[in-house]
């Protein structure tokens, strides 16, 4: 009996052990079990995560490619804009420009005839406000063009001397009647730029600089800096601000400062110098002391080698007297102011408005030394016809000044290859002049 207890003890150790065996692999199995079910469900998560993350990104791309789409058409619209702007301008000059020269032409006419010393300052005074309006019209005609990148530099050897040269003896005079000094130096170097831009940027700097100087002088230097030429324009004026020194690069923008001859500025003048000179790769720089002056520094490179200057060719002027002239214009008040212009002149002048009528008061027998004529007339008809028929009729190549208000490149290239010289309006009488002088010495 004690030995079948014994053994069911022991049998029940067995089992106890064997049971704790078996509860272990359970355990065992579950606890893995559990840990791939954990693993499982960070999987799904994590999935789920990138899916959320990837479609954000996609929405991401998506509305930047909407955002770079909406530029680019901006920016296309901005363009066409900008071409429709220079474009009206220019029209809008032309329209302009039309009356402006015949009124410029009717008061020079007046400003040669004998008159009391108030007439002719009243005159001066009109022929001041008709070149301000002049300059405005086609100071915004160039804006809009070096914006609209219409303006291509010509970039060649410059010498600098010629362009300061130029600065000196256009300048001069008016620093002088103000009592101020304009020295000029430095200008043995050759350089590369665009002559016309390069001039035209230099000119409204000093211009700006004797405007706002009361006191004291304008300096103009060119100097070698490093691997650079670099011209300084530098005045003893007023100064600017640090916080308009930005803005007076701006369209219409005088800021705080006056002229010291109380003298209207239009705004314009630095606007034309920075779109000149980003035109022209010429990095421009400003450092100012109010009440001290200022320093306007313009860079450029400097050429390898001085190329050889041609040998100018100058024909000396000769009198207007006698000349037979044929002129076409189909604006009444300029045809009239131009044909008292050349009366004034001692010249025989045939005036039209329109081709027919200056066949009937030429004739085909009476041939004119020189041809001034519009090139957009009436109806569509263009100068350069009545030029073309009255060579063919007599036989030669008359010489011929065609006018116009019309900047384009096209103009320009019909007239050039007509063979006759091209003058913009509003018409300089004095230049017009030595033109007429110079194509009747050369008959």
């Amino acid at each position: 009996m004690t030995e079948d207890v014994a053994a069911l003890h022991r049998r029940i150790a067995k089992l106890e052990r064997i049971n704790a065996a078996l509860m272990s692999q359970v355990e065992r199995t579950m606890d893995q079990r559990g840990s791939a079910y954990s693993l499982f469900q960070t999987a799904i998560t994590l999935e789920g995560q990138v899916r959320s993350r990837t479609e954000e990104l996609t929405a991401l791309m998506r509305s930047l490619e909407r955002s770079n789409q909406a530029l680019t058409a901006a920016k296309e619209e901005a363009e066409r804009a900008n071409r429709s702007k220079t474009r009206f301008l220019a029209a809008a000059s032309h329209d302009l420009l039309q009356p402006l020269n015949a009124a410029r032409l009717s008061i020079s006419a007046l400003a040669e005839m004998r008159m009391g010393p108030e007439p002719r300052i009243v005159v001066g005074q009109v022929e001041r406000g008709l070149q301000t309006i002049e300059d405005l019209i086609k100071t915004l005609l160039d804006i809009s063009k070096l914006d609209a990148g219409l303006i291509q530099p010509v970039v060649r050897p410059v010498r600098v001397a010629d362009v300061l040269e130029s600065i000196e003896a256009s300048f001069g005079p008016l620093a002088a009647r103000k009592g101020l000094r304009l020295s000029v130096r430095g200008g043995r170097y050759w350089v590369s730029s665009d002559l016309v831009l390069l001039q035209r940027i230099l000119q409204n700097l000093v211009s700006n600089a004797i405007r706002y100087t009361a006191a004291g002088g304008v300096l103009v230097a060119a100097r070698r800096r490093g691997p650079e030429i670099r011209i300084d324009v530098v005045d003893s004026g007023s100064g600017i601000p640090e916080d308009e020194r930005e803005l007076i690069f701006e369209e219409f923008h005088r800021g705080g400062r006056e002229s010291v001859d109380g003298e209207i500025a239009l705004g314009l003048g630095l606007s034309i110098v920075r779109r000149s000179a980003q035109a022209l790769g010429h990095p421009l720089s400003l450092e100012s002391r109010v009440g001290h002056g200022s320093r306007f520094s313009l860079h450029l490179t400097p050429c390898a080698a001085e190329p050889p200057r041609p040998a100018p060719s100058l024909v000396p002027p000769t009198s207007l007297t006698g000349a037979r002239i044929a002129l076409i214009e189909n604006d009444k008040a300029a045809l009239e102011a131009l044909a008292r212009l050349f009366h004034g002149w001692d010249a025989n002048a045939f005036a039209a408005r329109d081709h027919l009528s200056l066949v009937r008061l030429l004739g085909t027998t009476w041939s004119p030394d020189v041809v001034v004529a519009d090139f957009h007339l009436d109806g569509g008809a263009c100068g350069l016809d009545t030029v073309e028929w009255l060579r063919s009729v007599h036989g030669h190549d008359i010489p011929a000044v065609i006018t116009t208000a019309d900047h384009s490149s096209e103009v320009e290239a019909r007239v050039r290859a007509a063979r006759c010289e091209l003058v913009h309006k509003p018409l300089k009488p004095a230049q017009l002049r030595a033109l007429l002088a110079h194509l009747l010495s050369r008959g």
